[in-house]
C-alpha cells in the first residue's frame, strides 16, 4: 500500500472536521498516521509526516484495525435475562434496550449493527418501532438496521404475518428475515420471504439449524442470484451432519452465494439449537462466513456479551481459524454479509476504525481491552483499562504498573 500525503500548506488553520490518528501500528507492523475528513480516510503516512492541523489522537500502542460489524443481533430482547416477571415489549422499554445494547456493542467496536426484531403476535409491529427510534437516536454514533423477523407467513395463520411483513419493510425495516424452521412449511416460508424482498429489493437474513440438508438444497435453489443477497445463520446444526452430506450442502450454499452467519459466542433468540456452524468446511468450500453475537443477555444467552472480539476468539481458540481470518469474520465478511462497503487502512476508504491497545490481531483477540472506536470519522468510543500488580520484587523488575501504595495488594 503507497502512502498518500496530500498535506495543506504551510500556515493553514486547523481543520476542525478532520482527525489525525497519530503513530498507529497496522497489521503489516508498519506505524503510520492517518488522516481522517469528511468521513473518509484522506491520507495514510509514515509516522510523523502528515501536519497536524486538526485535531490529533495519540495511537502509541494501539493496533488500527477495519471497525467490526454486528451481523446479528437481537435489539428487542437484550439485556432481559434478569427481568423480574414477564419482559415488557413497550415501546418505551424496547427503545431503551435496543439503544443500550447497540451502545454496548458500539463500545466493543462495532459501528454498524443489524437487529433481528419479532413482529406479528400480540406486540404487532411495535418492537420494530422502537428499533426503528432506537436506529434513530443512535444517528451519528452507530448504523443499525431492522431486520423484520414474522412468525408465521404460510397457511391460514400465515396471512396476518405476510401482511405484516410488507407492513413492515414500509415502515423501515432494512432486511426481510425469519425463522422457516418454525413454520409447519419450511420451503414455503422462505418462498414468501424471498418474494417480499424482491418486491421491496430488500436483502434476506433468514435464521435456521441448518441440520436439514434438503431444505437447504432447495434454500439455495431459490436463492441463487437473488440481490442483494441471502444470509442464513446460526446454522449449528449443519456440523452435526455427516461430513460428505454437510459438504455438499455447503459447495450448494457457495454456488447460490449464500453468506453464513455463525453465533460462535453461543445463544440466539430464534433458534434454541447450540453449537457452532462448521466454519472451516464452509470456508473449504467458498462460501462467505461471517460471525455474530446473537443474545446479548436475554434468556436465550443470559451472559452474552455482543463483543465481535470475542467472536473472533472464539473462531480462532476453538475453530482453528488463523486470527487475522476469525477477525476478518467479524469486520470485512461481516460487512460484505451486511452490504456495506469494504474498509481498508488506505486513502479513500470509510473512516470505520477500531484501535486495540497491543501489537498483533493474536495479541488483540486475547486481551483487547483498551479500545477507541471511530465511526464516521469521529471518535464515538473509548474504553481504557488499567492492570496494576502489588509491589513486589517480580514486579520491580519486570517494571510493572504498581498500586499507589506499595504496602497493600489489589
Amino acid at each position: 500500500m503507497p502512502d498518500s500525503q496530500p498535506q495543506p500548506p504551510d500556515g493553514a488553520t486547523a481543520d476542525t472536521t478532520a482527525l489525525l490518528l497519530c503513530g498507529a501500528r497496522l497489521t503489516d507492523g508498519r506505524t503510520v498516521d492517518v488522516r481522517l475528513s469528511g468521513g473518509r480516510i484522506e491520507a495514510v503516512g509514515t509516522a510523523g509526516s502528515l501536519t497536524p492541523h486538526c485535531t490529533r489522537v495519540d495511537l502509541s500502542g494501539y493496533l488500527l484495525l477495519p471497525a467490526p460489524a454486528e451481523p446479528h443481533t437481537h435489539g428487542d430482547t437484550a439485556l432481559t435475562a434478569d427481568c423480574p416477571g414477564p419482559v415488557s415489549y413497550d415501546t418505551e422499554d424496547v427503545q431503551r434496550r435496543a439503544t443500550e445494547a447497540a451502545l454496548l456493542q458500539l463500545g466493543h467496536g462495532a459501528t454498524a449493527l443489524r437487529s433481528h426484531v419479532r413482529i406479528g403476535d400480540v406486540q404487532g409491529l411495535g418492537p420494530l418501532e422502537a428499533v426503528l427510534q432506537a436506529r434513530r437516536s443512535l444517528r451519528g454514533l452507530a448504523d443499525l438496521t431492522a431486520v423484520a423477523v414474522p412468525r408465521l407467513l404460510t397457511g391460514v395463520a400465515g396471512a396476518d404475518g405476510l401482511a405484516m411483513l410488507r407492513d413492515a419493510v414500509k415502515m423501515g425495516a432494512g432486511v426481510v428475515g425469519g425463522c422457516p424452521d418454525a413454520d409447519p412449511d419450511p420451503t414455503g416460508y422462505a418462498e414468501a420471504v424471498l418474494e417480499v424482498a424482491a418486491e421491496h429489493g430488500c436483502p434476506v437474513d433468514l435464521h435456521t439449524h441448518g441440520d436439514d440438508p434438503a431444505r437447504l438444497a432447495r434454500l439455495a435453489a431459490m436463492a441463487g442470484g437473488l440481490r442483494p443477497g441471502v444470509v442464513i445463520g446460526p446454522c449449528a446444526g449443519l456440523a452435526r451432519l455427516p461430513r460428505d452430506v454437510a459438504s455438499r450442502a455447503a459447495d450448494q450454499l457457495a454456488a447460490a452465494g449464500v453468506t453464513v452467519v455463525s453465533v460462535p459466542q453461543g445463544g440466539c433468540g430464534a433458534v434454541e439449537q447450540r453449537g457452532n456452524a462448521p466454519v472451516r468446511l464452509l470456508r473449504a468450500a467458498g462460501v462467505r462466513v461471517a460471525a455474530g453475537s446473537g443474545a446479548l443477555r436475554d434468556v436465550s444467552n443470559p451472559v452474552g456479551r455482543g463483543d465481535p472480539l470475542e467472536a473472533a476468539y472464539l473462531l480462532a481458540s476453538q475453530g482453528g481459524m488463523p486470527a487475522r481470518d476469525a477477525y476478518g469474520a467479524v469486520a470485512g465478511a461481516a460487512r460484505q454479509a451486511m452490504g456495506l462497503p469494504e474498509v481498508r487502512v488506505e486513502a479513500g476508504f470509510p473512516a470505520e476504525l477500531l484501535a486495540v491497545r497491543g501489537e498483533r490481531i493474536s495479541g488483540v483477540l486475547s486481551l483487547g481491552y483498551s479500545r477507541i472506536v471511530i465511526h464516521r470519522g469521529r471518535v464515538v468510543a473509548r474504553t481504557s483499562a488499567v492492570r496494576e500488580y502489588c509491589d513486589s520484587a517480580a514486579a520491580v523488575a519486570l517494571e510493572l504498573p504498581r498500586q499507589g501504595r506499595p504496602d497493600t495488594c489489589p
